[in-house]
Formats: structure tokens, sequence, C-alpha cells
């Protein structure tokens, strides 16, 4: 059977490194865990993979409250209750009280599929680890029926994390790992150039060197990522502006349009008190 191998899309812009390691994953058929700051292109990734592939894609979505549990199955022993109360038919097959999670929707695909486990590191510590046998053997237990779910065929996982927590040995070990890095102003010209492939040269080159300017400022609280660059670039080519109109008073003053590349205050006041020291200087 021949290995599938990703080399990207046009609609995303792939380092080298980053097929390498996806590639390395589908392989091995380990998880692939992909770190780096919010705005990275983490999730989207995951996307252009099953898109690259041609496969379909299932996206469970981790919050601060989600379990391990959700992703297999619930049992909603409630409306059980209360059919069984009502004399309802349905309560003797106790099927009809039991919601599919994603991993269990992505076992019972006839086809091979991508299953994105997003921002991992939201949930508490215990939240990995509590998958690692579904994950190892992609199978589990169903307690209620007595059903064992096998995957039909193994899918494609691509988990993300914004590295806000640290991940369990356990948990790591069973993963191939790759930190996605914060692009570099060729790769970065590249990937605005897929979403805004009409801006000039000229403007892309200034707004770049402004907005690496404004990222490496030491104090920095939240530094602008590449989805925020895309925006505020948007932004400048509906204005219709020029490198001349977004030049600035010098390399502290706030850019125009900074608040879709600054979203905290105490970042903002950094800006301008700098600007200020600089005014006061000359």
């Amino acid at each position: 059977m021949q290995t599938m191998k990703f080399s990207g899309t046009k609609d995303y812009v792939a380092t080298e490194d980053l097929k390498v390691a996806v590639n390395a994953a589908v392989t091995l058929e380990r998880p692939l865990l992909i770190k780096g700051e919010p705005g990275t292109g983490k999730t989207e990734l995951a996307k252009q993979v099953a898109k690259g592939l041609g496969l379909e894609m299932i996206e469970w979505n981790i919050k601060s409250t989600t379990k391990a549990q959700q992703g297999l199955y619930e049992y909603d022993a409630v409306s059980r209750l209360r059919d069984s109360q009502l004399g309802e038919e349905r309560v003797h097959d106790v099927k009809n009280y039991i919601r599919k999670g994603k991993l269990w929707q992505a076992f019972e695909a006839d086809k091979k599929l991508v299953l994105l486990i997003d921002e991992i590191d939201k949930a508490d510590i215990e939240f990995p680890n509590d998958l690692l046998q579904e994950l190892d053997k992609m199978e589990f237990y169903v307690y209620e029926t007595g059903d064992t779910i096998v995957a039909k065929q193994r899918p494609i996982v691509i988990i993300t994390s914004n590295n806000e927590k640290e991940l369990p040995d356990a948990f790591l070990r069973r993963c191939f790992f790759h930190y996605i890095r914060f692009p570099d102003t060729d790769t970065l010209k590249m990937i605005v150039k897929v979403h805004h492939g009409e801006i000039k040269e000229s403007l892309l080159t200034t707004a770049l060197t402004q907005f690496f300017e404004l990222r490496d400022q030491p104090g920095i609280k939240k530094k602008p990522s590449t989805s925020e660059v895309l925006d505020w670039l948007k932004l400048l080519l509906a204005e219709d502006l020029n490198p001349e109109d977004i030049k600035r008073d010098g390399p502290n003053a706030l850019p125009k349009l900074h608040g879709a590349l600054l979203k905290n205050e105490q970042d903002v006041h950094l800006f301008e008190r700098l600007a200020f020291i600089a005014r006061g200087n000359r």
C-alpha cells in the first residue's frame, strides 16, 4: 500500500521541517503533537493535512471542562430514568441513551480520516493520560452495552497545544512532536501572498518591517501572531494605504490601525510611553 505524503497545499505554506513531521507521524501511526504560540496556524495545519491527503476531518475542540470520556461516549442516565417513569418503549434499549463522542465517530468511519484534538492544554492534567489506552490500541470498552469499539481505520491524529501547561511524560512518549516556530520574514511574505496575492511588494516590505519591530519590542506582553498580521494587512489594503501612509514617526510609534495587532492596554501604553520618551529626547 502506498504511503500517504503531505506536501502542503496552495492555501497553506508548510515549511520543510513541518512536512517531515507530518509524514513521520503518518508513517509511524502515532499522534502528531503540534505546539506553538497562538495564531501560528496549528489548527489550520490539521485542516490542510486533511485537504492535502483528500481525507475527511473530525474536530474535537477541548475546553477547560472537557473530560476524556466525552471523546468516547456519554451515557444519559437522566433521560433513561425519565423515559422509564413515562413508560417509554425506547427505555429497554440502552443504546438509545448513548451519545457517541468524537473518537467513537472517528473509529467507526469506513475510510481513514484526520482526527484533530484541538488545544489539549486547556483541559486538566489528567486529560491526556486518560486517553493513552484509546490512542495506543485504537479501541475502548462501552460498559453499558458490553461492546468494544475498535477503529476500522486508524485515523491520523493531530493534537495541538498552545504550550500553556506541560503535558505528562507518558503521553509525550506516544507522540511525534513538532514545534511551529514563528515564521521568519521570507516565510511570512509567502504566507501573506497566499491570503493577499494582490499586495504590492513595497507595502508588504514596509508593513512587515513595522510588524517585526513591534513584535520584537522588549517588554511587550502579547506578541502579535500570524493571524493578526494577516488581519492588519487586510485593513491596510481595504483603506488603500501605501508605504508613505503607514510610515511611523520613529520605531517606537504606534502603527496605523494598531488595534489589529496590539490586543491589551499594557502594550498600547508601552508604545505610547516609548514614543513620548523618544519625542522628549529630540
